[in-house]
């Protein structure tokens, strides 16, 4: 597998010179479009990797999957998807045109911008401080990574930079979906963005979900496997963003990227793949771990479909 990971890595790394790394949120500038990585993490407990798999990059939006879960099992599907809708979108992730064109002005997904931060202000806890803390000890108890934080740098980039996404928030707050200190809500929103990861973590938020909610390595069931397959279906209709469609005919697996150049994967019953390629393409899906994944879901035919 190491092999086969080595030759997908090296014959996918020239496509990295077509996209850009991210610049509006300006920490993200700073990363390296050459890079390349993956790793691949299976049922059995073993861990494959190949280029620069080691490099961190923040979660971004690979973080709106774990914060559905965790606001899922805070409130109940019932009360979650009042909030927030279960609809793809022909728009940008960061758009803020269809709030106020449809009735109920609720965002149409929890992948997209506007429906992660209606998500955060549904995490339980006493101040943002304690919803972001319960948050984050989901994805170390996910992962097994005890030293799992928040790059600064990135989180006050956001913070320093995040107009549109502050006036998305105020915007569903005078129409009822947003309740609470909008500041607050979108500091937890920030700092899940901002969570500083590698390939093998977001290989073992994969495995996690592949394994219907159950950590592989300990056993432990952290949530249904009901919500699972919430959060995997969501990944399958929006977690590219307004390429999913085409990613789920050329790919076929649920996966969940990020503008950080990270894309998670959720192979059922198989494995968890993280992959990493900060340059991205228009949509904003890294533009060498796309060309990776569909040519390792070819080599081996791991499409759902």
């Amino acid at each position: 597998m190491n092999e086969l990971l080595n030759r997908i890595i090296e014959s996918n790394r020239e496509i990295t010179s077509k996209g850009k790394v991210a610049t509006y949120i300006p920490a993200l500038s700073k990363a390296n479009p050459k890079h390349l990585g993956i790793c691949v993490a299976d049922m059995q407990g073993n861990i494959y990797t190949a280029g620069e798999y080691n490099v961190k990059f923040t979660l971004q939006s690979i973080s709106k999957t774990i914060s559905l879960m965790l606001a899922i099992m805070d409130n109940g599907e019932e009360e979650v998807f009042k909030k927030v809708g279960m609809e793809p979108t022909g728009d940008a992730f960061n758009s803020i045109v269809k709030l106020e064109m449809i009735n109920p002005s609720k965002p149409l997904n929890p992948m997209i911008n506007a429906g992660a931060i209606a998500i955060a202000s549904l995490i339980k806890g006493k101040d943002g401080e304690e919803k972001f803390q319960r948050l984050l000890s989901l994805f170390k108890k996910i992962t097994g990574n005890e030293d799992l934080k928040v790059n600064e740098e990135v989180y006050l980039s956001e913070k320093r930079t995040g107009d549109r996404n502050r006036s998305m928030a105020y915007f569903m707050r005078d129409v009822g979906i947003l309740e609470g200190d909008v500041e607050e809500i979108l500091d937890v929103y920030f700092k899940q963005c901002s969570i500083e990861v590698d390939c093998v973590d977001v290989a073992k938020i994969g495995l996690f979900l592949a394994n219907k909610g159950r950590v592989p390595h300990t056993s432990e069931k952290i949530v249904s496997e009901h919500i699972a397959r919430i959060v995997k279906t969501f990944m399958v209709t929006c977690g590219m963003y307004n390429a999913s469609g085409e990613f789920a005919i050329k790919v076929g697996v649920p996966a969940k990227s990020g503008v950080g150049g990270g894309i998670m994967a959720a192979v059922p019953h198989k494995m968890g793949i993280g992959v990493y390629g900060p340059a991205l393409d228009e949509k904003g899906n890294s533009i060498g771990g796309y060309e990776v994944l569909k040519e390792l879901s070819r080599e081996l035919n791991l499409s759902i479909f």
